[in-house]
């Protein structure tokens, strides 16, 4: 399990789902009792020595009342069939996850020159070309997600982005994808060079559930 600090205090953790009762009956023990409490996205869990802990549920919404902790774990847990698209410049990945087993997929580059430092018409000549190669990438990404996810349409929970956010933003203006980013959700997956191995792993961190903990003052 991963921390790092949160925006405006204490710091986010990632649980797997199948740790996340585990993971309440340490913050119990480390902290007292606690009340629950929550909506349709977060379960929020206040201990009596005043620690607090957000849990952030994958695929909301999830079903509204108590009881908030089971409530949670059993939406977390939920096998789902999801669709992620991974971008970078003159790199993709797309595949389609049952649960966390990956039951399609395609993955390649297309080359895209780094930048230089050479100036005049010969800068712009390579600026002009780099761009050219840069589009053709992204059309080779958007082509390899609807070859690899249309097919699995009708029966995906959601769809998730990940690579380099600039990447994702001009993928996201192409058309021909909307019926597949209708059902994009978050978290927006960095990672990086989009190879099939990092594909694999997408299901650790789409899946996590997110808990913000503030340490009692």
């Amino acid at each position: 399990m991963s921390a790092r600090p949160a925006k405006g205090g204490g710091r986010w953790v990632s649980v797997p789902p199948e740790r996340v009762h585990p993971w309440i009956d340490g913050f119990a023990d480390r902290h007292g009792p606690f009340e629950a409490s929550g909506d349709e996205r977060v379960v929020r869990l206040a201990a009596a020595d005043g620690a607090l802990a957000e849990l952030h549920a994958p695929f909301p919404p999830m079903p509204a009342g108590p009881p908030y902790v089971s409530r949670l774990v059993a939406h977390a847990r939920a096998e789902r069939r999801v669709g992620v698209i991974l971008v970078r410049l003159g790199g993709y990945a797309a595949g389609v996850f049952h649960g966390g087993v990956l039951v399609a997929s395609k993955v390649g580059s297309r080359l895209v020159q780094g930048r230089t430092a050479a100036g005049g018409w010969s800068q712009q000549r390579f600026a002009r070309r780099r761009r050219n190669q840069a589009d053709q990438a992204l059309d080779t990404a958007a082509e390899t997600a609807l070859r690899v996810l249309t097919p699995h349409l009708a029966e995906l929970d959601a769809v998730v982005l990940g690579g380099d956010r600039r990447a994702a933003g001009a993928l996201r203006a192409d058309r021909r994808l909307a019926p597949l980013l209708a059902l994009e959700t978050e978290p927006f997956l960095t990672v990086p060079d989009p190879k099939l191995a990092v594909l694999r792993d997408t299901p650790e961190l789409f899946r996590a559930v997110r808990v913000r903990v503030v340490d009692p003052s």
